[in-house]
C-alpha cells in the first residue's frame, strides 16, 4: 500500500467515525444546529475576520471535545459492561471537559454578538 493509499485510508476511517458519531449522539447534533445558527448570524451581523477565527475556532473545539468524549464513552463501555465507579467517573471528566469547552464557546459568542445585537436597537 502506497503512502498516498495509506492516507487516503485514515481520512476515511476519520470521516466514517465522524459520520456514525454524528448519527448516533444527540448532544453532537445539537452541536451542529447550534453551529449552522451562529454561522448564520454571523454572516447577517457582518463579524470581522478576528471574530470569524474565534467563532471557527469554538465550533472546532466543541465539535472535537465531544468526538472525544463520544470515543472515550463508547471504548469504557467496551472496557466493563457492568457499573465502574472509576469508568464512570472518566467518563463524566470527559464530559465536563466537553461542557467547559462549550461554555468558553458561549462567552465568546455573548462578547461577540451581545454588542452588535445592541447596536441594533
Amino acid at each position: 500500500m502506497s503512502k498516498l493509499d495509506k492516507l487516503r485510508s485514515a481520512f476515511r476511517y476519520a470521516f466514517h467515525g465522524i459520520g456514525q458519531a454524528f448519527r448516533s449522539e444527540l448532544n453532537l447534533k445539537i452541536h451542529a444546529v447550534i453551529s449552522v445558527c451562529v454561522i448564520v448570524a454571523g454572516l447577517l451581523l457582518d463579524i470581522s475576520m478576528g471574530e470569524w477565527i474565534a467563532i471557527v475556532l469554538c465550533i472546532a473545539l466543541v465539535i472535537a471535545a465531544e468526538l472525544i468524549n463520544t470515543a472515550i464513552e463508547k471504548l469504557a463501555d467496551i472496557i466493563d459492561l457492568k457499573p465502574n465507579k472509576d469508568i464512570g467517573l472518566v467518563k463524566d471528566m470527559a464530559a465536563g471537559a466537553v461542557l467547559w469547552c462549550a461554555i468558553g464557546a458561549v462567552c465568546i459568542g455573548l462578547l461577540i454578538f451581545v454588542p452588535k445585537i445592541l447596536m441594533l436597537f
